[in-house]
Protein backbone atom coordinates (compact mmCIF):
# COMPACT_ATOMS: atom_id res chain seq x y z
CA UNK A 1 0.00 0.00 0.00
CA UNK A 2 0.93 3.11 -0.82
CA UNK A 3 0.85 6.76 0.86
CA UNK A 4 1.68 9.69 -0.84
CA UNK A 5 2.13 12.75 1.39
CA UNK A 6 2.69 16.52 -0.04
CA UNK A 7 4.64 18.91 2.42
CA UNK A 8 3.31 22.47 3.24
CA UNK A 9 1.38 23.99 0.11
CA UNK A 10 2.00 27.38 0.11
CA UNK A 11 -0.67 30.07 -1.24
CA UNK A 12 -1.53 30.34 -4.94
CA UNK A 13 2.07 29.09 -6.03
CA UNK A 14 1.66 26.15 -4.47
CA UNK A 15 -1.72 25.24 -5.61
CA UNK A 16 -0.81 25.88 -9.03
CA UNK A 17 2.05 23.68 -9.13
CA UNK A 18 0.00 20.91 -6.96
CA UNK A 19 -2.24 21.63 -10.86
CA UNK A 20 1.06 20.50 -12.66
CA UNK A 21 3.23 18.55 -11.04
CA UNK A 22 0.32 16.35 -9.25
CA UNK A 23 -1.40 14.23 -12.38
CA UNK A 24 2.47 13.15 -12.84
CA UNK A 25 3.32 12.34 -10.16
CA UNK A 26 -0.08 10.22 -9.71
CA UNK A 27 0.67 8.72 -12.97
CA UNK A 28 4.12 7.65 -11.91
CA UNK A 29 3.64 6.55 -8.73
CA UNK A 30 -0.31 4.97 -8.03
CA UNK A 31 -0.95 5.82 -4.47
CA UNK A 32 -3.54 4.55 -2.50
CA UNK A 33 -3.84 7.16 -0.48
CA UNK A 34 -2.78 11.17 -1.30
CA UNK A 35 -2.11 13.62 1.75
CA UNK A 36 -1.28 16.89 2.10
CA UNK A 37 -0.50 19.44 4.99
CA UNK A 38 -2.79 22.81 4.21
CA UNK A 39 -2.52 25.19 6.95
CA UNK A 40 -0.98 27.31 3.77
CA UNK A 41 -3.16 26.81 1.34
CA UNK A 42 -4.91 30.19 1.47
CA UNK A 43 -2.34 32.74 0.71
CA UNK A 44 -0.07 31.35 3.40
CA UNK A 45 -2.96 31.84 6.03
CA UNK A 46 -4.48 28.98 6.85
CA UNK A 47 -7.30 27.62 4.03
CA UNK A 48 -10.54 28.41 2.35
CA UNK A 49 -13.43 25.47 1.72
CA UNK A 50 -13.45 26.97 -2.01
CA UNK A 51 -9.43 25.73 -1.78
CA UNK A 52 -9.71 22.32 -0.38
CA UNK A 53 -12.05 21.22 -2.75
CA UNK A 54 -9.61 22.93 -5.39
CA UNK A 55 -7.11 20.23 -4.36
CA UNK A 56 -9.37 17.15 -3.66
CA UNK A 57 -10.02 18.01 -7.22
CA UNK A 58 -6.95 17.51 -8.66
CA UNK A 59 -6.60 13.98 -6.39
CA UNK A 60 -5.86 14.87 -2.41
CA UNK A 61 -7.93 13.18 -0.14
CA UNK A 62 -7.35 14.59 2.74
CA UNK A 63 -5.23 17.43 4.48
CA UNK A 64 -3.20 17.49 7.98
CA UNK A 65 -2.93 21.16 9.39
CA UNK A 66 -0.50 23.39 11.90
CA UNK A 67 -0.19 26.79 13.87
CA UNK A 68 -2.08 28.41 10.79
CA UNK A 69 -5.07 26.65 10.78
CA UNK A 70 -7.33 29.29 12.76
CA UNK A 71 -6.05 32.09 9.92
CA UNK A 72 -8.72 31.70 8.02
CA UNK A 73 -12.47 32.07 8.89
CA UNK A 74 -14.28 30.32 6.68
CA UNK A 75 -12.04 27.29 6.46
CA UNK A 76 -12.62 27.16 10.49
CA UNK A 77 -16.25 27.29 10.21
CA UNK A 78 -15.96 23.84 8.34
CA UNK A 79 -13.59 21.86 10.94
CA UNK A 80 -16.61 20.48 12.97
CA UNK A 81 -18.20 18.95 10.08
CA UNK A 82 -17.31 15.47 9.97
CA UNK A 83 -17.09 14.93 6.54
CA UNK A 84 -14.78 17.72 5.57
CA UNK A 85 -11.31 16.06 5.33
CA UNK A 86 -9.07 18.16 7.57
CA UNK A 87 -7.36 17.54 10.33
CA UNK A 88 -6.09 20.12 12.78
CA UNK A 89 -3.17 19.31 15.55
CA UNK A 90 -4.87 17.21 18.22
CA UNK A 91 -3.11 18.20 21.14
CA UNK A 92 -4.14 22.15 21.42
CA UNK A 93 -4.34 22.63 24.78
CA UNK A 94 -7.53 24.80 24.20
CA UNK A 95 -10.71 22.60 25.25
CA UNK A 96 -13.95 22.77 22.83
CA UNK A 97 -12.08 23.81 20.21
CA UNK A 98 -13.46 22.75 16.56
CA UNK A 99 -12.25 20.19 14.40
CA UNK A 100 -10.38 16.74 14.91
CA UNK A 101 -6.60 15.63 15.32
CA UNK A 102 -7.15 12.45 13.48
CA UNK A 103 -9.37 10.35 11.41
CA UNK A 104 -9.68 6.86 9.79
CA UNK A 105 -9.47 7.14 5.39
CA UNK A 106 -9.63 4.75 3.17
CA UNK A 107 -7.09 3.91 0.15
CA UNK A 108 -8.27 3.84 -3.59
CA UNK A 109 -7.37 0.07 -3.18
CA UNK A 110 -9.03 -0.66 0.10
CA UNK A 111 -7.76 -0.66 3.66
CA UNK A 112 -8.40 1.81 6.13
CA UNK A 113 -5.00 4.35 7.63
CA UNK A 114 -5.01 6.23 10.68
CA UNK A 115 -3.71 9.68 10.08
CA UNK A 116 -3.07 11.62 12.87
CA UNK A 117 -1.98 15.52 13.15
CA UNK A 118 0.14 16.42 15.72
CA UNK A 119 1.47 20.03 16.57
CA UNK A 120 5.51 20.82 18.61
CA UNK A 121 5.93 22.61 21.88
CA UNK A 122 9.11 23.49 21.53
CA UNK A 123 9.10 27.21 19.64
CA UNK A 124 5.87 27.26 18.86
CA UNK A 125 3.37 30.34 19.67
CA UNK A 126 0.45 28.05 21.00
CA UNK A 127 -0.02 26.56 23.92
CA UNK A 128 0.05 22.19 23.21
CA UNK A 129 -0.69 19.22 25.30
CA UNK A 130 2.37 16.80 25.44
CA UNK A 131 2.06 15.47 21.62
CA UNK A 132 3.85 12.14 23.43
CA UNK A 133 1.29 11.86 25.85
CA UNK A 134 -1.39 12.64 23.22
CA UNK A 135 0.03 10.44 20.42
CA UNK A 136 -0.22 7.13 23.26
CA UNK A 137 -4.19 7.93 23.95
CA UNK A 138 -4.79 8.12 20.26
CA UNK A 139 -2.68 5.11 19.62
CA UNK A 140 -4.45 3.17 22.82
CA UNK A 141 -8.36 4.20 21.07
CA UNK A 142 -7.29 2.19 17.96
CA UNK A 143 -5.57 -0.95 19.15
CA UNK A 144 -7.01 -4.09 17.69
CA UNK A 145 -8.97 -1.85 14.96
CA UNK A 146 -8.70 -3.09 11.79
CA UNK A 147 -6.48 -1.28 9.91
CA UNK A 148 -3.72 -0.97 7.15
CA UNK A 149 -1.20 1.88 8.66
CA UNK A 150 -0.79 4.77 11.11
CA UNK A 151 0.73 7.90 9.34
CA UNK A 152 1.47 11.13 11.54
CA UNK A 153 2.02 14.61 10.32
CA UNK A 154 4.04 16.35 13.70
CA UNK A 155 3.77 19.99 13.00
CA UNK A 156 6.69 21.82 14.90
CA UNK A 157 10.03 23.87 14.55
CA UNK A 158 12.91 21.08 15.65
CA UNK A 159 14.57 18.52 14.38
CA UNK A 160 15.24 17.52 17.88
CA UNK A 161 12.02 17.21 18.53
CA UNK A 162 11.09 15.89 15.83
CA UNK A 163 12.94 12.77 15.87
CA UNK A 164 12.36 12.57 19.69
CA UNK A 165 8.66 12.00 19.11
CA UNK A 166 9.71 9.62 15.75
CA UNK A 167 11.71 7.49 17.82
CA UNK A 168 9.22 6.94 20.65
CA UNK A 169 6.55 5.92 18.11
CA UNK A 170 9.06 3.91 16.33
CA UNK A 171 7.15 0.64 15.36
CA UNK A 172 3.98 1.86 16.26
CA UNK A 173 3.26 4.12 13.44
CA UNK A 174 4.05 2.95 9.56
CA UNK A 175 4.83 6.80 9.06
CA UNK A 176 6.23 10.06 10.65
CA UNK A 177 7.19 12.79 8.76
CA UNK A 178 7.33 16.90 9.91
CA UNK A 179 6.17 19.76 8.26
CA UNK A 180 6.12 23.64 9.47
CA UNK A 181 10.14 24.55 8.68
CA UNK A 182 9.38 24.60 4.88
CA UNK A 183 12.69 22.99 3.97
CA UNK A 184 13.45 19.36 3.60
CA UNK A 185 15.78 18.00 5.59
CA UNK A 186 17.92 14.74 4.57
CA UNK A 187 17.11 12.41 7.35
CA UNK A 188 14.88 9.93 5.02
CA UNK A 189 15.32 6.80 6.53
CA UNK A 190 13.25 3.79 7.95
CA UNK A 191 13.87 3.61 11.95
CA UNK A 192 14.71 0.64 13.54
CA UNK A 193 11.55 -0.88 14.10
CA UNK A 194 9.82 -0.51 10.93
CA UNK A 195 8.47 3.46 10.55
CA UNK A 196 9.39 5.63 7.86
CA UNK A 197 10.97 8.80 8.84
CA UNK A 198 11.87 12.32 7.31
CA UNK A 199 12.14 15.31 9.79
CA UNK A 200 10.66 17.55 7.45
CA UNK A 201 9.03 16.89 4.39
CA UNK A 202 9.68 20.60 2.65
CA UNK A 203 7.70 23.37 0.73
CA UNK A 204 5.15 23.06 -2.48
CA UNK A 205 5.66 26.49 -3.67
CA UNK A 206 7.97 29.30 -4.49
CA UNK A 207 11.87 27.79 -4.41
CA UNK A 208 12.98 31.00 -5.43
CA UNK A 209 11.39 32.90 -1.79
CA UNK A 210 11.64 32.96 2.18
CA UNK A 211 10.29 29.98 3.27
CA UNK A 212 7.42 31.10 0.62
CA UNK A 213 7.45 34.45 1.34
CA UNK A 214 9.00 37.66 -0.98
CA UNK A 215 12.28 37.83 -0.25
CA UNK A 216 12.64 41.17 -0.10
CA UNK A 217 9.70 41.77 2.45
CA UNK A 218 11.47 39.44 5.25
CA UNK A 219 14.70 41.17 4.91
CA UNK A 220 13.15 43.97 5.13
CA UNK A 221 11.43 42.89 8.71
CA UNK A 222 14.81 41.46 9.40
CA UNK A 223 16.43 44.87 8.72
CA UNK A 224 14.34 46.81 10.31
CA UNK A 225 11.89 45.02 13.25
CA UNK A 226 8.73 46.88 10.87
CA UNK A 227 5.60 44.58 10.76
CA UNK A 228 5.74 43.83 7.35
CA UNK A 229 2.62 42.09 5.23
CA UNK A 230 4.02 38.88 3.93
CA UNK A 231 3.00 38.07 0.54
CA UNK A 232 3.75 34.75 -1.24
CA UNK A 233 6.66 34.98 -4.12
CA UNK A 234 4.27 34.27 -7.32
CA UNK A 235 7.74 34.50 -10.05
CA UNK A 236 10.26 32.32 -10.93
CA UNK A 237 11.00 28.01 -10.06
CA UNK A 238 8.59 26.60 -7.99
CA UNK A 239 8.91 23.12 -6.12
CA UNK A 240 7.08 19.86 -5.10
CA UNK A 241 8.06 18.20 -2.09
CA UNK A 242 6.26 15.57 -1.39
CA UNK A 243 7.35 11.86 0.27
CA UNK A 244 6.15 8.31 -0.75
CA UNK A 245 5.31 5.33 2.16
CA UNK A 246 5.31 1.68 0.80
CA UNK A 247 3.83 0.27 3.27
CA UNK A 248 3.10 -3.97 4.22
CA UNK A 249 -0.96 -3.36 6.01
CA UNK A 250 -0.19 -6.96 7.57
CA UNK A 251 2.46 -5.41 9.64
CA UNK A 252 1.74 -1.47 9.29
CA UNK A 253 5.72 -1.24 8.47
CA UNK A 254 7.21 0.82 6.17
CA UNK A 255 9.02 -1.06 3.02
CA UNK A 256 10.15 1.79 1.44
CA UNK A 257 10.18 5.32 1.62
CA UNK A 258 11.27 8.05 -1.18
CA UNK A 259 11.13 11.97 -1.24
CA UNK A 260 9.59 12.98 -4.36
CA UNK A 261 10.56 16.12 -5.61
CA UNK A 262 10.05 18.27 -8.75
CA UNK A 263 10.69 21.51 -9.99
CA UNK A 264 8.38 23.85 -12.35
CA UNK A 265 9.91 27.18 -14.00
Amino acid sequence: MKILFIGDIYGRPGREIVRKILPEVLSEHRPDLVLANAENLTHGNGFSAKHIEEMIGLGIDAFTTGNHVWDNKDGVSYLGDPAFPVLRPANFAGENLPGRGYGLFEGKNGGRILVINLQGGIFMKMAVKSPFLVADAILQQFDGEDIAGIFVDFHAETTSEKYALGCYLDGRVSAFVGTHTHVATCDLRILDKGTAFMSDVGMTGPYDSVIGVQKELVIKKFLTGEKVPFHPETEGKMIFNSVLIELDPKNKKALNVTHVTKFYG
